[in-house]
């Protein structure tokens, strides 16, 4: 399935909450205390999935991401559209952002390549998402290229807060972002009644949803705290940090990024 919508970019300076309408969050710069239960650190890729339960492709794809979702060396994510809820069912999970991300990053290829399931490998590289060959191939590809995934992100649990540290950059190429937070929920089961995928149950893995921007990144190590508070929600049990070249509206490679379990 594909789509060429246009799609108005949000404001970089909206940060909104998932408990409305909006994103918000209050965000701290401090030093890292009591650090409890560190993430894993140096991931290799950052694997975003744009899916939908409208979408009678999506389900191979769906799967595959929960398969990478349980390498250690991947981070995976789900981030459901909703350009085809006019299709006859309303996808549960979608948010009108994550399509208008997925636009951006067509934007900045240069392409007009915008359809479900499509991956997007490190913020560079898109694929079919049920292609999980031309996935790995696509992560080794990107695994290589000047400052990919080359700064080291950490992320600890320490009370009600969590920590988060961006080490200095490894590469001079490397050398300013923007920091992001996602909670996430692992496993969320859908059954889906209307549609192209009526009668069946999909499973979603490492669903996003909230998203709040930390600060910005220039190269030097530096360390925020997030209150849990600002990411959870019901079925919300991990998180994931990631520096991303660009911004928002003009999303470039993935420079690193972490992730933790919340429970």
């Amino acid at each position: 399935m594909t789509t060429m919508t246009a799609s108005h970019l949000v404001s970089r300076n909206v940060i909104s909450r998932w408990s409305g309408a909006l994103w918000s969050g209050a965000l701290g710069l401090c030093a890292i205390v009591a650090v409890i239960r560190p993430a894993e650190a140096d991931p290799r890729a950052v694997v975003e999935l744009f899916t939908s339960q409208g979408c009678s492709s999506c389900p191979p794809a769906d799967k595959i991401i929960g398969d990478l979702s349980r390498d250690p060396s991947i981070i995976a994510l789900s981030m459901p559209i909703d350009y085809w809820d006019y299709l006859g069912w309303k996808d549960t999970l979608a948010d009108s952002r994550f399509s208008a991300r997925q636009r951006a990053y067509s934007r900045m290829r240069g392409d007009r390549e915008v359809y479900t399931p499509q991956v997007v490998v490190n913020g560079s590289t898109h694929v079919v998402g049920s292609d999980r060959t031309g996935i790995e191939i696509a992560i080794g590809k990107t695994d290589t290229g000047t400052g990919v995934m080359s700064v080291p992100v950490t992320m600890s649990l320490a009370g009600k807060q969590i920590n988060v540290s961006v080490a200095a950059s490894k590469e001079p190429t490397a050398s300013h972002g923007e920091v992001w937070i996602c909670s996430i929920a692992k496993s969320v089961p859908i059954a889906i009644s209307r549609g192209e995928n009526r009668g069946q149950q999909v499973i979603y893995h490492n669903v996003v949803r909230n998203l709040l921007k930390v600060g910005d990144w220039t190269g030097r190590p530096e360390s925020w705290t997030v209150p849990i508070e600002n990411l959870t929600r019901d079925g919300v049990d991990g998180a994931v940090v990631y520096v991303q070249d660009g911004s928002r509206e003009r999303p470039g490679p993935m420079l690193g990024a972490a992730y933790t379990s919340l429970h």
